[in-house]
């Protein structure tokens, strides 16, 4: 899913400590230092924190070198495991926040990279071009009126605003270098530099794309991989009724939950989300509501408002269908004060689309999307801004030979959940039959945070994952695991009284 809200509190130290230039480095050079963290439970892990230098463009003679940032845990006891490289998502996220944060959500991190020093090495390493060592390419979008629905077409205008603005705001950087093939031979070079033969790889959503990438582009290299919330190299831009077919299998739940039953109408969630896109192509609303400072502010909303809340909305599973029955009960005031938030203006990842817009998708791919039958219904907030400004951004087109897939022997775990709106199930089970040495487990109730909600709650289960990354076996791995039954929002108005009979 390519909606993306950008919101980056992490501070900037290192940012601006990697950019002040430094003589004589050269390619696949790497600086480092060390530190300590520490975790939830009050335990210290010794870490490395480091530059990997590589240039921008490597196709490309005499391009620049540009930083890439890295972490390293060592094991815990030496186990003879390939080291396990941790993709983030994104594009446009970091993970070495934890070294400069101390809070809770910095402290859990650590816990993890603690579980993963049990296997092995731990590598984290940071995209090109959002990076605490290196550059952090960002650029603010223009705020959006109230007195008018937002549609799609602004959407379309904001990139291509971006797109105008991104040479002007990084002079003397190389943009066509920011591809997703680039980064996949950053992950390689980091390899050399830290001495290691072949790795193996955990990543999710547009990690597990970076993964395919490093499988595309160095064979071999992957001894193994745990890969969820699964974003094929040609799959950047998910179809909506795979989106649609992930809120089905929620709302299934939801109609079944008592405490909903007085919110819900005949036919349950699914009706009312077709009755309210009905309403809304009909016309707008105007909401008036008071913000988090006691402000009076008025926001008029329409279809596309309902297509993209939709989409948004659908990321939490819990609070999900309390938006949906709001809204086709008429009570819209929590939703137009995150959509007053959705019109300001906010920071976005440069890398972002260079990435996504760089990467592509194959013609009959594209053609599947634009005919999409649910496409009426979600609209094309995922993807039309982006297609609209192929040929604004500078990286070059990937090609449909590196996007499509092709048989690989590498041993992978797909952990996949069948709520996951942002990359959904289907995208898992494209890549299966490639994949002959894979396995897959299906997690009921997960949605884009699927094997780290695994990690969490089926203990059990994780120690056979991380076996998995240890020594490459599969026994004793289960085909699926539901989560916890998820305890649904109710609504915070009084249900409508029934009629007599319905």
């Amino acid at each position: 899913m390519k909606i993306a809200r950008y919101c980056f509190g992490l501070m900037l130290a290192f940012a601006a400590a990697a950019s002040s230039a430094e003589p004589m480095r050269h390619a696949g050079e790497i600086q480092v230092e060390n530190g300590t963290a520490i975790a939830t439970d009050g335990s210290t892990m010794a870490y490395e924190i480091g530059t990997l230098f590589v240039p921008e463009n490597r196709d490309k003679p005499g391009s620049r070198l540009i930083g890439v940032g890295f972490a390293r845990v060592k094991a815990a006891h030496p186990t003879g495991a390939p080291p396990v490289v941790l993709l983030a998502g994104g594009p446009g996220v970091t993970m070495l926040d934890i070294i400069l944060d101390h809070d809770e959500t910095a402290k859990r991190r650590v816990k993890v990279w603690q579980a993963y020093a049990e296997v092995a090495d731990l590598v984290v390493i940071e995209q090109r071009g959002f990076t605490l060592r290196g550059d952090r390419m960002e650029l603010e979008t223009k705020p959006l009126p109230l007195d008018r629905p937002m549609t799609i077409a602004d959407d379309v205008a904001i990139v291509r605003d971006l797109a105008r603005r991104a040479a002007a705001a990084n002079p003397g950087k190389d943009l066509s270098g920011y591809t997703i093939v680039q980064a996949a031979h950053d992950v390689d070079d980091l390899r050399k530099a830290l001495g290691y033969d072949r790795i193996s790889l955990v990543a999710a959503s547009f990690g597990s794309q970076w993964a395919f990438a490093v499988m595309k582009a160095h064979p071999g290299l992957v001894a193994r991989a745990v890969m969820s919330s699964i974003e094929p190299l040609d799959y950047g831009y998910d179809m909506p009724s795979t989106v649609f077919a992930a809120i089905q299998r929620i709302a299934v739940e939801a109609d079944r939950d008592p405490g909903l039953t007085p919110w819900l109408p005949k036919g349950g969630l699914i009706a009312a989300i077709r009755a309210t896109r009905d309403r809304f192509a009909r016309g707008p609303v105007t909401v008036t509501v008071k913000d988090a400072a006691g402000t009076t502010r008025r926001v008029v909303m329409g279809l596309e408002d309902y297509q993209l809340a939709l989409i948004t909305y659908s990321a939490d599973a819990a609070t999900f269908p309390r938006f949906i029955l709001s809204a086709w009960h008429g009570h819209y005031d929590d939703w137009a004060r995150d959509e007053i938030d959705w019109r300001k203006p906010e920071k976005r990842a440069v890398i972002n689309p260079l990435i996504n817009i760089g990467l592509g998708m194959s013609a009959a791919r594209q053609s599947l999307l634009w005919s999409d039958p649910a496409l009426p219904l979600l609209g094309s907030w995922n993807f039309a801004s982006y297609l609209a400004t192929q040929g604004e951004w500078a990286t070059p087109d990937a090609g449909d030979a590196f996007r499509a897939p092709m048989p690989d022997p590498t041993p992978i775990l797909f952990v996949q959940g069948d709520w996951d709106t942002s990359t959904p199930i289907d995208n898992m089970l494209a890549m299966l039959p490639y994949f002959p040495n894979a396995r897959a487990i299906l997690l009921h109730r997960a949605q884009h945070n699927g094997t780290f909600a695994l990690l969490r709650s089926r203990p059990e289960v994780a120690a056979r994952v991380y076996d998995f990354l240890r020594s490459g076996r599969t026994e004793g791995l289960p085909t699926d695991v539901a989560l916890d039954p998820v305890v649904f929002a109710r609504p915070d108005f009084p249900a409508p009284a029934r009629r007599r009979g319905g």
